[in-house]
């Protein structure tokens, strides 16, 4: 039996921790559209069959978007009604939140509009009050005990059901959509397990967003959908397409920006992107977009929950306070993360929620924080970072309010920000690190939006009083809008968030679809820019590549140059002092010689020589090819026992009379493997490495094998370069 006439089960397909094979997925995915292509002219019922396969895309993007779309809005109505719970409960009805409570009553005041007789606070339930310390004490008791409860259901369901649920999910997901399995990572129960559990730590108070796991659950989407279509399923290069699409759909649900979506997933987590994705991630991240608005969970009209709109112009002056905000955000992006096990989450929740409550700045949401700060004070807002005091006003225009002096609220604001910066600034490091799920966009984006506002406050004073310095001459007369401090919250958050993941085209159009302030592209580029400038400088690589790097995954880091003068000979293996390479004899070796091969090396695959003493290369055999194809011979075919001889040739040569029958799997090897000269310098093998997306190239000197390079040994080799212990690059 020959295994070309059938294919067998199984042939072709990957083990966990190892990386697929982009050549031979794009060859197989070629195939069967050939075949599809050639069927479709003989018959109607092929050619709807060929319709139908090529609309498959877009309606598996369609799905993918509505799924992503409908949990994100889930999550954020779920995150936001848990959130107020740790702090009161409506009588109307349990499952409405404070705002929500508070809209259906006639009896809330514009100034105390958050007190409405229908939402209770605990202290109010259980003391009857809401006043004097007895009260302040219940309710604190309260906030903390909600916050522990919460914190400990999430870490309890991740380590019970999905250990993959935890973290954001992107470092993972680049290393994934490089090429590399990890089963599991993106099933039904990780999927569930990261949905229930983002909810609850975002609810208890932990300072991290559910921005980052919003891609992870979008992915996981977008892999569980997969299986419902053959050729996405069966082909692991088709697959990584559609999560490039997914990590685009998640961003847009997370931050309500489907093209700052698209630009996210091309610049920072794909490793493969044609043009035919670029499409297909717009439509759904369009699509999800579309669904996040219909489900509106916040109730105005928007997809997030800080939409902000300035008016007033910005200042070419003011580029230097923008430009020290994109230097803050650098030096805070450098800062080093922990590693923190599991037990700690429960302490660092107490400490948070402890230390959180007091401060009404900290208590809050972050969403809620983000939002207030970059708020514009219009003539309505009874925020304490609004409380001006009153100038007589000659002519108020509906857009812009005069700069004023700040009232002793404001003063008091300032204080309590700075205090909450530092709290943001020490409490994010060691949260990310916890087994529960947590993003870094928001907690990032609150640093700098708490940092921009203070800068920002204090310029608008300093414009106030001293408008007649040089630098505010000319441009900011008395009773004129110079300065708008929310403009520098938005400039700080973003300038913060770029300094800690190294984004720039993808962050810049985030925040400007976030805030719908075209006009203040420039200020926002300075910024990021900046940041990026001043991270780098103090340490290479951003948040997920650090991650990438501590979990060892077998990542070849595209921005990364390689410098030195080595030859593949340096690389390859065996090196001198081992054994000869392991290697099959196209017709030499029996199925027990085969498999005794197999069963004292853990080699990935084998080379396939025409005899030992020639290696003379003539191709590459998969191990898990081998033994698929070895056990399915010996239940299938008569005859096959370990005296049959292996063939890899063309045509198999006449047996003697007794021998037992021959097996033959040339079906199985690859009769193309990629072949380097000894010779090759490595810059140029690992640029093969990045742009194929190979995992072993086969080292070659006049025609005979020498050796074999693997993604491993390159990195191995890169990190020996770094002066890194090579052997962190193994995943555990």
């Amino acid at each position: 039996m020959d295994l070309l006439d059938e294919p067998v089960p199984g042939v072709g397909t990957y083990e966990d921790f190892n990386t697929i094979d982009w050549v031979r997925e794009k060859s197989k995915d070629r195939d069967r559209h050939r075949e599809i292509a050639t069927k479709s002219k003989e018959s109607t019922l092929a050619l709807m069959k060929s319709i139908s396969d090529a609309f498959s895309g877009w309606l598996l993007m369609l799905l993918v978007g509505l799924m992503a779309g409908a949990l994100a809005g889930g999550i954020d109505i779920s995150a936001r009604w848990m959130t107020d719970l740790k702090e009161g409960v409506c009588l109307n009805g349990l499952w409405f939140n404070h705002e929500h409570c508070c809209w259906n009553s006639n009896k809330t005041t514009f100034q105390e509009r958050d007190k409405c007789p229908n939402w209770k606070s605990w202290a109010e339930l259980i003391v009857g009050t809401n006043d004097g310390p007895f009260a302040y004490i219940m309710n604190y008791l309260m906030y903390v005990c909600w916050a522990l409860l919460f914190s400990f259901l999430a870490v309890s369901l991740v380590r019970a059901f999905a250990p993959y649920a935890c973290g954001s999910g992107i470092p993972e997901i680049k290393t994934i959509l490089s090429g590399f399995i990890i089963r599991g990572y993106l099933g039904k129960w990780t999927l569930m397990i990261k949905t229930i559990t983002l909810v609850l730590a975002v609810s208890s108070g932990l300072s991290l967003g559910k921005e980052g796991p919003l891609v992870h659950v979008a992915c996981c989407c977008g892999n569980i959908l997969c299986h419902l279509f053959t050729k996405y399923r069966r082909n692991e290069a088709k697959r990584r397409e559609v999560l490039s699409a997914a990590a685009a759909v998640g961003v847009s649900v997370a931050f309500g920006a489907p093209i700052g979506g698209v630009l996210f997933s091309l610049e920072e987590v794909s490793y493969y992107f044609p043009l035919k994705t670029l499409w297909r991630s717009f439509f759904a991240a369009l699509v999800a977009a579309f669904t996040l608005r219909s489900i509106n969970p916040f109730g105005n009209s928007r997809l997030v929950l800080f939409y902000v709109e300035f008016h007033s112009p910005w200042h070419l002056l003011e580029l230097i306070p923008f430009i020290l905000l994109g230097i803050f955000g650098g030096i805070w992006g450098t800062t080093r993360l922990g590693h923190y096990p599991v037990l700690e989450v429960l302490v660092v929740t107490a400490v948070t929620a402890l230390l959180a409550f007091p401060n009404s700045y900290t208590r809050m949401s972050t969403s809620e924080l983000i939002s207030e700060l970059f708020n514009d004070c219009g003539l309505l807002d009874s925020s304490q970072l609004c409380n001006y005091a009153n100038v007589s006003v000659t002519k108020i225009s509906s857009d812009a309010l005069p700069d004023r002096p700040a009232g002793p609220d404001v003063y008091t604001a300032m204080w309590q920000l700075s205090l909450a910066l530092v709290f943001k600034m020490l409490i994010t490091v060691v949260t990310f690190g916890m087994k529960v799920p947590s993003g870094l966009f928001i907690p990032s984006m609150a640093v700098g939006a708490i940092a921009g506002r203070l800068l920002g406050v204090g310029m608008e004073q300093l414009a106030y009083y001293h408008h007649d310095w040089v630098i505010f001459r000319g441009w900011c007369s008395p009773g004129a809008d110079c300065i708008t401090p929310g403009l520098y919250a938005m400039v700080g958050a973003a300038a913060c968030l770029g300094g800690v993941t190294r984004m720039t085209v993808s962050l810049v159009v985030i925040m400007f679809e976030l805030t719908g302030g075209l006009e203040y592209i420039v200020p926002l580029m300075a910024a990021t820019m900046t940041s990026k400038w001043v991270a780098d400088a103090l340490g290479r690589e951003g948040i997920y590549e650090a991650h990438i790097r501590l979990n060892g995954y077998p990542f070849l880091e595209s921005k990364e140059e390689f410098s030195h003068k080595t030859l593949a000979m340096d690389v390859m293996r065996p090196r001198r002092s081992d054994p000869p390479l392991s290697v099959i004899t196209q017709d030499g070796m029996s199925v027990e010689e085969v498999e005794s091969l197999i069963a004292e090396t853990s080699y990935s695959g084998f080379p396939v020589v025409v005899s030992h003493e020639s290696q003379r290369l003539v191709g590459f055999v998969q191990r898990r090819d081998l033994v698929i194809s070895i056990e399915n011979a010996r239940k299938r075919q008569e005859g096959v026992v370990s005296a049959s001889r292996i063939f890899f040739t063309e045509y198999t040569p006449p047996q003697p009379p007794n021998s037992p029958p021959p097996l033959k799997l040339r079906g199985i090897m690859d009769l193309s493997p990629f072949t380097v000269t000894d010779h090759t310098a490595m810059d140029i093998v690992v640029d093969i490495f990045r742009k194929l997306g190979l995992r072993q190239c086969l080292v070659t000197h006049n025609g005979r094998l020498l050796g074999i390079i693997t993604k491993k040994d390159i990195l191995k080799h890169m990190a020996q370069m770094a002066n890194r212990d090579p052997d962190s690059i193994l995943f555990n």
